[in-house]
């Protein structure tokens, strides 16, 4: 089974990553900033890692020689991005060619975790559509994408959209847990329903990414959800598939929430080459909410 190294392990796209190929049975290298915080037990190998400084970086790597890298940490809220321009360029930008630089010996298949932020109005967007980013956040994971393909090392670009799913100990709430904890304590919201994407199951992303290490994909890969859906509809299947009151849900526009950044209205992703290269069929939106909650 190939060493896989992946980057961000205590956030949670990395946390899940972490845990889910582990339990496949790969050797596993997470690494991430100070302790480790992935609640979930599991046989992979925690390794503290400070991507900012490319000596750290070689070390780390020239250590564990992966196979494969899955570079998935960022910093990635758009409007902390906008306000601290040179931290955001140092954790999204430098911290990728630290990563490729010392890869360059023994060569991995570098997965790099991107965003469909790189892209700009009018979606769904394929692989093929040309990127316009939105907002600063969006240009450095397309600075960052451009790196990577400039490397000379097989590489994957994976492009996901609102990802959700089960929160371990110690995660922030996600959107779905926001609706379902305001609802059971009957408080009133305003969710926006101007505004669409494609919401992405964490699990799915998982299984796609295996795949794409075990099939050695090179390319572009969005792995989405296959359901065009408004944080508002998202909102009302959230209570619904929990039998809660949607009552207290109130529909609102994008612009009664002034952010500091612009986003897209209509985004989202297609999901065809996923589905046609990495057989890749994501769960519905109300079977993403069931898996989340079931426990």
């Amino acid at each position: 089974m190939p060493t896989i190294l992946i980057t961000g392990s205590n956030g949670f796209l990395g946390q899940h990553l972490s845990v889910y190929l582990a339990a496949k049975g790969y050797r596993v290298i997470a690494t991430g900033k100070g302790l480790c915080r992935i609640a979930v037990p599991g046989t992979f190998k925690y390794e503290s890692l400070d991507l900012t400084d490319p000596l750290a970086v070689d070390q780390c790597l020239t250590k564990y020689k992966p196979s494969v890298i899955i570079h998935n940490a960022a910093m990635s809220k758009p409007d902390e991005c906008e306000q601290n321009r040179e931290r955001c360029l140092l954790n999204n930008v430098s911290t990728t060619g630290y990563l490729l630089n010392a890869s360059q010996p023994f060569r991995p298949h570098f997965i790099y975790i991107s965003t469909d932020f790189v892209f700009g109005e009018n979606g769904p967007h394929a692989e093929t559509a040309i990127p316009a980013p939105l907002n600063f956040y969006g240009e450095t994971k397309l600075q960052s994408e451009k790196l990577v393909k400039e490397s000379g090392l097989l590489y994957s670009i994976v492009r996901p959209v609102f990802i959700y799913g089960p929160c371990y100990t110690g995660m922030r709430p996600s959107f779905l847990h926001w609706v379902k904890q305001n609802l059971e304590a009957k408080k009133n919201i305003k969710v926006v329903s101007d505004q669409q994407r494609t919401p992405t199951f964490v699990t799915d992303i998982c299984k796609g990414i295996e795949t794409i290490l075990l099939q050695q994909e090179g390319g572009d890969f969005h792995l989405a959800g296959k359901d065009i859906l408004s944080p508002y509809q998202m909102a009302l299947q959230v209570a619904e598939v929990l039998q809660l009151d949607a009552s207290y849900i109130e529909e609102a526009d994008a612009a009664s929430f002034p952010e500091p950044v612009k986003r897209a209205k209509k985004s989202g992703l297609k999901i065809d080459k996923a589905r046609q290269v990495l057989q890749y069929n994501p769960v519905s939106f109300a079977e993403g909410i069931a898996l989340t909650f079931k426990n």
